[in-house]
């Protein structure tokens, strides 16, 4: 699993709750002044995920105002931006004059911690709201601060493209942290750092002060999201990837060079684990093996299963009956 901290305060009495909770959002976010109707049995959860380079957080809590004026902003870790991210709830942040509210799970925002700030959290009663928050050192973000502070407590929308790329991924580490290896952290932090300083950018519209790695490494994670979405299309092959995003097919294998797999394998693979998926699904237990395999890219019956026995050490078959028995 990827190095964390979990805090759940329904493990200690009320009145002692709110400040064990407190105490690692001010270590992630620094000090800020909170208020709450619920402070005398504050139940809430945070779980802080170290990325390398940055840090996320993904936080539950009851509906709260925090606000950092000039002098707690003194007294925080300066040059350092957080990315704020609502999935329930309503959220609203005012800085340098900006007021936004977040529509849940499809805007997200960026604050200047180094700079005065209001944030309103209010919970979908009777529940709490959840969010998630990236801390990002101004060193990690490939952007002037003069260019990203135009920006600051703007809503950014969430929807297709980079911006959505980049969402996905943050909720992808914070759902399941377990399913990522200690050593992915740095690589999923720089992914992370990629894709927002592509939707930054391309924003404001000055994507040619990205380096060219940044620009690579966002148009990469545009291709794989592509191929997921695609797996069941006949149609899909490194040729048709290339046309989709209007480049050479000899572009596209340069994008990925230096990675463990070609866009081929990547496609042959994404699709072999769909298959196993499949066979170890109990709803899809009826459903003969060549089915499975036909929906996602594999006509051949005998090339199918020698792919699979390569990948996965047995036949369709026997990985179906080793699940069937282990279900049981």
């Amino acid at each position: 699993m990827l190095p964390n901290l979990v805090v759940d305060t329904t493990v200690l009495p009320p009145a002692d709750r709110f400040e064990f909770w407190y105490a690692l959002v001010a270590q992630e976010t620094g000090p800020v002044h909170i208020t709450s109707a619920r402070l005398d049995d504050f139940v809430a959860y945070a779980q802080a995920i170290d990325l390398g380079r940055i840090r996320l957080a993904s936080l539950r809590y009851p509906s709260l105002l925090a606000t950092r004026p000039a002098g707690l902003v003194r007294r925080a870790q300066a040059d350092i931006y957080q990315l704020t991210l609502p999935l329930t709830g309503r959220s609203t942040l005012v800085q340098d004059r900006t007021e936004t509210a977040l529509v849940a799970a499809s805007h997200f925002t960026l604050l200047d911690t180094a700079r005065p700030h209001i944030a309103r959290h209010r919970a979908d009663s009777p529940g709490l709201a959840t969010t998630i928050t990236v801390q990002i050192p101004y060193a990690a973000l490939p952007l002037p601060p003069d260019r990203v502070r135009p920006l600051l407590a703007t809503p950014m929308s969430s929807g297709p493209g980079v911006a959505g790329l980049l969402v996905h991924h943050l909720r992808s580490i914070a759902a399941h942290p377990e399913q990522y290896e200690p050593n992915q952290a740095e690589m999923l932090g720089g992914m992370a750092l990629d894709l927002l300083a592509a939707t930054l950018a391309q924003r404001l519209d000055i994507e040619g002060v990205l380096s060219p790695e940044t620009r690579h490494a966002a148009l990469r994670a545009r291709v794989v999201a592509f191929i997921d979405r695609h797996l069941d299309s006949a149609e899909l092959n490194p040729r048709s990837v290339a046309a989709a995003h209007h480049i050479s097919l000899r572009s596209l294998h340069r994008l990925f060079e230096g990675e463990a797999t070609t866009p081929a394998e990547l496609i042959r693979a994404k699709r072999l684990e769909r298959c196993r998926r499949d066979l170890g699904n109990p709803l899809h237990a009826r459903q003969p093996v060549h089915l499975i395999a036909a929906r996602w890219g594999f006509p051949d019956k005998a090339h199918f299963s020698r792919l699979f026995r390569a990948r996965y050490g047995r036949s369709p078959q026997a990985y179906r009956a080793a699940q069937t028995v282990a279900d049981r």
